[in-house]
Protein backbone atom coordinates (compact mmCIF):
# COMPACT_ATOMS: atom_id res chain seq x y z
CA UNK A 1 0.00 0.00 0.00
CA UNK A 2 2.92 2.36 1.20
CA UNK A 3 4.79 2.02 -2.35
CA UNK A 4 1.47 2.36 -4.44
CA UNK A 5 0.63 5.57 -2.37
CA UNK A 6 3.98 6.60 -3.81
CA UNK A 7 3.69 5.57 -7.17
CA UNK A 8 0.33 6.55 -7.70
CA UNK A 9 1.13 10.04 -6.79
CA UNK A 10 3.60 10.36 -9.56
CA UNK A 11 1.57 7.79 -11.97
CA UNK A 12 -1.40 10.10 -12.01
CA UNK A 13 0.38 13.15 -12.81
CA UNK A 14 2.88 11.80 -14.83
CA UNK A 15 1.54 11.56 -18.55
CA UNK A 16 0.25 14.94 -18.23
CA UNK A 17 3.71 16.24 -17.03
CA UNK A 18 5.84 14.66 -19.84
CA UNK A 19 2.96 15.93 -22.45
CA UNK A 20 1.96 19.72 -21.42
CA UNK A 21 5.61 20.21 -19.28
CA UNK A 22 7.71 18.13 -21.09
CA UNK A 23 6.11 18.65 -25.09
CA UNK A 24 6.24 14.69 -25.53
CA UNK A 25 3.96 13.08 -28.05
CA UNK A 26 0.97 11.02 -27.17
CA UNK A 27 2.31 8.09 -29.25
CA UNK A 28 5.65 8.39 -27.70
CA UNK A 29 4.06 8.41 -23.88
CA UNK A 30 2.69 5.16 -25.28
CA UNK A 31 5.68 3.69 -26.08
CA UNK A 32 7.12 4.71 -22.96
CA UNK A 33 4.29 3.28 -20.62
CA UNK A 34 4.20 0.03 -22.99
CA UNK A 35 8.11 0.10 -22.32
CA UNK A 36 8.03 0.58 -18.85
CA UNK A 37 5.15 -1.77 -17.67
CA UNK A 38 6.32 -4.53 -19.87
CA UNK A 39 10.26 -4.25 -18.51
CA UNK A 40 8.02 -5.15 -15.32
CA UNK A 41 5.86 -7.86 -16.27
CA UNK A 42 9.21 -9.75 -18.32
CA UNK A 43 11.75 -9.26 -15.63
CA UNK A 44 9.11 -11.24 -13.39
CA UNK A 45 10.10 -14.44 -14.92
CA UNK A 46 13.65 -14.75 -13.53
CA UNK A 47 12.92 -13.25 -10.39
CA UNK A 48 10.32 -15.85 -9.82
CA UNK A 49 12.61 -18.65 -11.22
CA UNK A 50 15.28 -17.51 -8.42
CA UNK A 51 12.43 -17.42 -5.62
CA UNK A 52 11.79 -20.94 -6.97
CA UNK A 53 15.29 -22.07 -6.83
CA UNK A 54 16.24 -20.59 -4.23
CA UNK A 55 13.36 -21.32 -2.10
CA UNK A 56 13.10 -17.35 -0.90
CA UNK A 57 10.96 -14.69 -1.31
CA UNK A 58 11.36 -12.35 1.02
CA UNK A 59 15.00 -10.97 0.00
CA UNK A 60 14.20 -9.95 -3.69
CA UNK A 61 11.34 -8.29 -2.50
CA UNK A 62 13.19 -6.35 -0.61
CA UNK A 63 15.44 -5.87 -3.14
CA UNK A 64 12.67 -4.99 -5.73
CA UNK A 65 11.03 -2.40 -3.41
CA UNK A 66 14.27 -0.94 -2.44
CA UNK A 67 15.09 -0.18 -6.35
CA UNK A 68 11.12 1.38 -6.70
CA UNK A 69 12.45 3.53 -3.76
CA UNK A 70 15.40 4.68 -4.93
CA UNK A 71 13.71 5.74 -8.78
CA UNK A 72 10.76 7.99 -7.22
CA UNK A 73 13.66 11.10 -6.64
CA UNK A 74 14.57 10.79 -10.38
CA UNK A 75 11.29 11.81 -11.33
CA UNK A 76 11.18 15.47 -9.74
CA UNK A 77 14.78 16.09 -11.27
CA UNK A 78 13.27 15.06 -14.75
CA UNK A 79 13.75 17.37 -17.56
CA UNK A 80 13.83 15.18 -20.60
CA UNK A 81 12.14 12.39 -21.78
CA UNK A 82 15.23 10.18 -21.45
CA UNK A 83 15.56 10.62 -17.65
CA UNK A 84 11.59 10.16 -17.30
CA UNK A 85 12.24 6.39 -18.77
CA UNK A 86 15.01 6.01 -17.10
CA UNK A 87 13.61 6.25 -13.95
CA UNK A 88 10.21 4.60 -15.11
CA UNK A 89 12.40 1.31 -16.26
CA UNK A 90 14.33 1.35 -12.82
CA UNK A 91 11.12 1.63 -10.67
CA UNK A 92 9.22 -1.29 -13.39
CA UNK A 93 12.60 -3.13 -12.84
CA UNK A 94 12.39 -3.27 -8.91
CA UNK A 95 8.49 -3.95 -9.47
CA UNK A 96 9.52 -7.00 -11.85
CA UNK A 97 11.94 -8.01 -9.02
CA UNK A 98 9.44 -8.28 -6.41
CA UNK A 99 6.28 -9.07 -8.29
CA UNK A 100 6.72 -13.28 -8.92
CA UNK A 101 7.81 -13.69 -5.27
CA UNK A 102 5.56 -11.77 -3.52
CA UNK A 103 2.42 -13.48 -5.25
CA UNK A 104 4.10 -16.97 -4.99
CA UNK A 105 4.47 -15.87 -1.27
CA UNK A 106 0.87 -15.21 -0.79
CA UNK A 107 0.07 -18.43 -2.04
CA UNK A 108 2.72 -20.09 0.24
CA UNK A 109 1.11 -19.04 3.31
CA UNK A 110 -2.94 -19.62 2.25
CA UNK A 111 -5.08 -22.24 2.59
CA UNK A 112 -5.94 -23.36 -0.72
CA UNK A 113 -9.62 -22.35 0.20
CA UNK A 114 -9.14 -19.06 0.94
CA UNK A 115 -6.93 -18.09 -1.76
CA UNK A 116 -9.33 -16.14 -4.02
CA UNK A 117 -10.07 -14.30 -0.84
CA UNK A 118 -6.30 -13.71 -0.15
CA UNK A 119 -5.23 -12.71 -3.21
CA UNK A 120 -8.81 -10.59 -3.47
CA UNK A 121 -7.73 -8.37 -0.16
CA UNK A 122 -3.89 -7.59 -1.20
CA UNK A 123 -5.56 -6.61 -4.74
CA UNK A 124 -7.62 -4.75 -2.32
CA UNK A 125 -5.19 -3.45 0.26
CA UNK A 126 -2.94 -2.28 -3.35
CA UNK A 127 -5.75 -0.51 -4.92
CA UNK A 128 -6.41 1.60 -1.51
CA UNK A 129 -2.88 3.36 -2.39
CA UNK A 130 -4.15 3.47 -5.68
CA UNK A 131 -6.57 6.01 -4.89
CA UNK A 132 -4.60 7.75 -1.56
CA UNK A 133 -1.97 8.50 -4.08
CA UNK A 134 -4.14 10.48 -6.39
CA UNK A 135 -6.09 12.01 -4.11
CA UNK A 136 -2.82 13.56 -2.28
CA UNK A 137 -1.14 14.78 -5.93
CA UNK A 138 -4.59 16.24 -6.54
CA UNK A 139 -4.82 18.18 -3.45
CA UNK A 140 -0.53 19.35 -3.44
CA UNK A 141 -1.66 20.31 -6.69
CA UNK A 142 -4.58 22.56 -5.80
CA UNK A 143 -2.25 23.67 -2.69
CA UNK A 144 1.53 24.48 -4.63
CA UNK A 145 -0.50 25.78 -7.90
CA UNK A 146 0.61 22.77 -10.35
CA UNK A 147 4.25 22.51 -8.87
CA UNK A 148 4.34 18.36 -10.42
CA UNK A 149 8.26 18.17 -9.41
CA UNK A 150 7.42 19.14 -5.34
CA UNK A 151 4.57 16.49 -5.80
CA UNK A 152 7.19 14.17 -7.08
CA UNK A 153 9.03 15.06 -4.04
CA UNK A 154 6.91 14.08 -1.74
CA UNK A 155 6.02 10.79 -3.24
CA UNK A 156 9.38 9.54 -2.43
CA UNK A 157 8.80 9.60 1.69
CA UNK A 158 6.04 6.60 1.50
CA UNK A 159 8.04 4.64 -1.00
CA UNK A 160 10.94 4.51 1.99
CA UNK A 161 8.98 3.93 4.15
CA UNK A 162 7.37 0.86 2.35
CA UNK A 163 11.00 -0.55 2.27
CA UNK A 164 11.97 -0.18 5.98
CA UNK A 165 8.40 -1.74 7.17
CA UNK A 166 9.03 -4.62 4.62
CA UNK A 167 12.77 -5.00 6.23
CA UNK A 168 11.48 -5.08 9.51
CA UNK A 169 8.10 -5.99 9.81
CA UNK A 170 7.68 -9.20 7.22
CA UNK A 171 8.28 -12.82 7.52
CA UNK A 172 8.06 -15.42 5.61
CA UNK A 173 8.04 -19.56 6.53
CA UNK A 174 11.07 -21.62 6.84
CA UNK A 175 12.17 -23.42 4.04
CA UNK A 176 11.77 -27.62 5.34
CA UNK A 177 14.65 -29.07 6.76
CA UNK A 178 16.23 -31.10 3.55
CA UNK A 179 14.38 -30.07 0.97
CA UNK A 180 16.02 -30.44 -2.30
CA UNK A 181 17.08 -27.07 -4.97
CA UNK A 182 15.73 -28.01 -8.35
CA UNK A 183 16.13 -26.06 -11.70
CA UNK A 184 12.91 -24.83 -12.67
CA UNK A 185 13.45 -24.63 -15.85
CA UNK A 186 14.58 -27.64 -16.96
CA UNK A 187 12.42 -29.53 -19.76
CA UNK A 188 10.91 -32.04 -17.29
CA UNK A 189 10.08 -29.23 -14.55
CA UNK A 190 8.01 -27.03 -17.46
CA UNK A 191 6.27 -30.40 -18.28
CA UNK A 192 4.28 -30.15 -15.20
CA UNK A 193 2.89 -27.08 -16.13
CA UNK A 194 -0.18 -27.88 -16.78
CA UNK A 195 -2.70 -27.06 -20.41
CA UNK A 196 -4.55 -25.89 -18.23
CA UNK A 197 -2.09 -23.27 -16.78
CA UNK A 198 -0.90 -22.38 -20.53
CA UNK A 199 -4.47 -21.31 -21.07
CA UNK A 200 -4.94 -18.92 -18.33
CA UNK A 201 -1.62 -17.36 -19.37
CA UNK A 202 -2.75 -16.79 -22.72
CA UNK A 203 -6.18 -15.78 -21.51
CA UNK A 204 -4.03 -12.98 -19.33
CA UNK A 205 -2.15 -11.84 -22.27
CA UNK A 206 -5.93 -11.23 -24.82
CA UNK A 207 -7.11 -9.70 -21.40
CA UNK A 208 -3.63 -7.17 -21.21
CA UNK A 209 -4.19 -6.51 -24.93
CA UNK A 210 -7.30 -5.48 -24.34
CA UNK A 211 -6.75 -3.57 -21.25
CA UNK A 212 -3.99 -0.93 -22.37
CA UNK A 213 -2.37 1.65 -19.69
CA UNK A 214 -4.51 3.62 -17.77
CA UNK A 215 -2.32 6.67 -18.79
CA UNK A 216 -4.95 7.02 -21.65
CA UNK A 217 -7.89 6.92 -19.47
CA UNK A 218 -5.91 10.15 -17.68
CA UNK A 219 -5.57 11.58 -21.13
CA UNK A 220 -9.01 11.01 -22.08
CA UNK A 221 -10.44 12.91 -19.48
CA UNK A 222 -8.24 15.84 -19.67
CA UNK A 223 -9.05 15.76 -23.34
CA UNK A 224 -12.60 16.40 -22.02
CA UNK A 225 -11.69 19.85 -20.20
CA UNK A 226 -10.58 18.22 -16.82
CA UNK A 227 -8.02 20.70 -15.32
CA UNK A 228 -4.35 19.78 -14.83
CA UNK A 229 -4.86 19.88 -11.08
CA UNK A 230 -8.00 17.45 -10.99
CA UNK A 231 -6.45 14.53 -13.44
CA UNK A 232 -5.69 12.45 -10.64
CA UNK A 233 -9.55 12.06 -9.78
CA UNK A 234 -9.71 9.44 -12.70
CA UNK A 235 -7.37 7.11 -10.90
CA UNK A 236 -9.07 8.07 -7.72
CA UNK A 237 -12.21 7.49 -9.08
CA UNK A 238 -11.06 4.33 -10.78
CA UNK A 239 -9.41 2.67 -7.61
CA UNK A 240 -12.45 3.44 -5.26
CA UNK A 241 -14.25 1.12 -6.81
CA UNK A 242 -11.53 -1.39 -7.75
CA UNK A 243 -10.33 -1.43 -3.74
CA UNK A 244 -14.15 -2.14 -2.62
CA UNK A 245 -14.88 -4.35 -4.58
CA UNK A 246 -11.62 -6.86 -4.88
CA UNK A 247 -11.97 -8.39 -1.68
CA UNK A 248 -15.47 -9.06 -2.20
CA UNK A 249 -14.85 -10.71 -6.09
CA UNK A 250 -11.79 -12.70 -4.28
CA UNK A 251 -14.26 -14.16 -1.87
CA UNK A 252 -17.00 -15.23 -4.45
CA UNK A 253 -14.33 -16.79 -7.27
CA UNK A 254 -13.59 -19.50 -3.77
CA UNK A 255 -17.50 -20.56 -4.55
CA UNK A 256 -17.93 -20.24 -8.33
CA UNK A 257 -16.59 -21.51 -11.48
CA UNK A 258 -13.83 -18.76 -12.69
CA UNK A 259 -14.06 -18.92 -15.83
CA UNK A 260 -17.87 -17.12 -15.03
CA UNK A 261 -16.36 -13.77 -13.52
CA UNK A 262 -13.74 -13.63 -16.55
CA UNK A 263 -16.78 -13.58 -18.67
CA UNK A 264 -18.79 -10.99 -16.95
CA UNK A 265 -14.98 -8.96 -16.32
CA UNK A 266 -14.59 -8.94 -20.24
CA UNK A 267 -18.59 -7.80 -20.77
CA UNK A 268 -17.84 -4.91 -18.38
CA UNK A 269 -14.20 -3.81 -20.33
CA UNK A 270 -16.43 -3.95 -23.41
CA UNK A 271 -18.80 -1.67 -22.17
CA UNK A 272 -15.88 0.76 -20.56
CA UNK A 273 -14.26 0.57 -23.86
CA UNK A 274 -17.81 1.43 -25.94
CA UNK A 275 -18.41 4.37 -23.44
CA UNK A 276 -14.97 5.77 -23.69
CA UNK A 277 -14.94 5.21 -27.30
CA UNK A 278 -18.49 7.05 -27.78
CA UNK A 279 -17.13 10.60 -26.42
CA UNK A 280 -15.06 12.44 -24.12
CA UNK A 281 -18.34 14.48 -22.38
CA UNK A 282 -17.65 13.71 -18.49
CA UNK A 283 -20.69 12.00 -17.81
CA UNK A 284 -19.34 9.05 -20.37
CA UNK A 285 -15.79 9.51 -19.61
CA UNK A 286 -16.81 8.77 -15.44
CA UNK A 287 -18.94 6.21 -16.77
CA UNK A 288 -16.52 3.98 -18.59
CA UNK A 289 -13.56 4.73 -16.03
CA UNK A 290 -16.05 3.28 -13.56
CA UNK A 291 -16.50 0.08 -15.06
CA UNK A 292 -13.19 -0.16 -16.27
CA UNK A 293 -12.41 -0.25 -12.17
CA UNK A 294 -15.00 -2.66 -11.38
CA UNK A 295 -13.53 -4.72 -14.36
CA UNK A 296 -10.01 -4.59 -12.75
CA UNK A 297 -11.83 -5.70 -9.16
CA UNK A 298 -13.88 -9.02 -10.79
CA UNK A 299 -10.60 -9.96 -13.07
CA UNK A 300 -6.98 -9.30 -11.65
CA UNK A 301 -6.84 -11.14 -8.42
CA UNK A 302 -8.97 -14.17 -10.30
CA UNK A 303 -6.12 -14.30 -12.99
CA UNK A 304 -3.87 -14.45 -10.16
CA UNK A 305 -5.65 -17.09 -8.49
CA UNK A 306 -5.62 -19.19 -10.79
CA UNK A 307 -2.12 -19.15 -12.11
CA UNK A 308 -1.63 -20.56 -8.07
CA UNK A 309 -4.22 -23.32 -8.76
CA UNK A 310 -2.99 -24.46 -12.05
CA UNK A 311 0.86 -24.73 -10.98
CA UNK A 312 2.52 -26.86 -8.61
CA UNK A 313 3.48 -25.49 -5.59
CA UNK A 314 7.50 -25.56 -5.87
CA UNK A 315 6.96 -24.15 -9.39
CA UNK A 316 4.77 -21.29 -8.51
CA UNK A 317 7.16 -18.56 -8.80
CA UNK A 318 8.04 -19.50 -12.12
CA UNK A 319 4.44 -19.91 -13.32
CA UNK A 320 3.93 -16.26 -12.02
CA UNK A 321 6.86 -15.34 -13.97
CA UNK A 322 6.00 -16.87 -17.46
CA UNK A 323 1.78 -15.53 -16.91
CA UNK A 324 3.58 -11.85 -16.33
CA UNK A 325 6.14 -12.01 -19.03
CA UNK A 326 3.53 -12.78 -21.65
CA UNK A 327 1.25 -10.18 -20.13
CA UNK A 328 4.19 -8.21 -20.25
CA UNK A 329 4.87 -8.38 -24.08
CA UNK A 330 0.72 -7.64 -24.53
CA UNK A 331 1.45 -4.44 -22.73
CA UNK A 332 4.12 -3.26 -24.83
CA UNK A 333 2.03 -4.20 -27.99
CA UNK A 334 -1.49 -2.63 -26.52
CA UNK A 335 0.14 0.71 -25.14
CA UNK A 336 2.34 1.19 -28.49
CA UNK A 337 -0.95 0.68 -30.30
CA UNK A 338 -3.10 2.58 -28.29
CA UNK A 339 -0.84 6.01 -28.62
CA UNK A 340 -0.52 5.29 -32.27
CA UNK A 341 -4.19 5.23 -33.07
CA UNK A 342 -4.48 8.23 -30.63
CA UNK A 343 -2.24 10.12 -32.75
CA UNK A 344 -3.43 8.93 -36.21
CA UNK A 345 -7.27 8.67 -36.11
CA UNK A 346 -8.23 10.08 -32.08
CA UNK A 347 -8.84 9.07 -28.91
CA UNK A 348 -12.17 7.29 -29.79
CA UNK A 349 -10.21 4.67 -32.16
CA UNK A 350 -7.83 3.54 -29.43
CA UNK A 351 -11.03 2.27 -27.16
CA UNK A 352 -12.38 0.92 -30.31
CA UNK A 353 -9.29 -1.39 -30.29
CA UNK A 354 -9.77 -2.03 -26.82
CA UNK A 355 -13.28 -3.26 -27.55
CA UNK A 356 -11.87 -5.89 -30.63
CA UNK A 357 -9.73 -7.31 -28.09
CA UNK A 358 -11.97 -7.90 -25.54
CA UNK A 359 -14.74 -9.40 -27.97
CA UNK A 360 -11.88 -11.75 -29.04
CA UNK A 361 -10.81 -12.77 -25.57
CA UNK A 362 -14.46 -13.11 -24.35
CA UNK A 363 -14.59 -15.81 -27.72
CA UNK A 364 -11.64 -17.75 -26.58
CA UNK A 365 -13.23 -17.75 -23.23
CA UNK A 366 -16.53 -19.06 -24.40
CA UNK A 367 -15.03 -21.44 -27.02
CA UNK A 368 -12.91 -23.36 -24.02
CA UNK A 369 -14.80 -26.60 -23.06
CA UNK A 370 -16.03 -25.53 -18.83
CA UNK A 371 -15.27 -29.89 -18.27
CA UNK A 372 -11.31 -29.09 -19.71
CA UNK A 373 -10.45 -26.54 -17.06
CA UNK A 374 -9.70 -27.63 -13.35
CA UNK A 375 -9.63 -23.95 -12.56
CA UNK A 376 -13.00 -23.55 -10.20
CA UNK A 377 -13.82 -24.06 -6.52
Amino acid sequence: MLMDISSEMIHSLLPVFMVTTLGISVFAVGLMEGAAEATALIVKVFSGVVSDYWGKRKPLAVLGYGLGAMSKPLFALASTAGLVLTARLIDRVGKGIRGAPRDALVADITPPELRGAAFGLRQSLDTVGAFVGPLLAMGLMLLWANDFRAVFWVATIPAFLCVVLLIWGVREPERPAGAVRINPISRINLQRLSSDYWWVVGIGAVFTLARFSEAFLVLRAQQGGLGLAWTPLVLIGMNLIYAACAYPFGKLADRVRHTTLLAWGLVLLIAADALLAYSNQWTWVWAGISLWGLHMAMTQGLLATMVAATAPENLRGTAFGFFNLMSGLAMLVASALAGWLWDQFGASFTFVAGTVFSVLALGLLLLRPAEKLAIHS
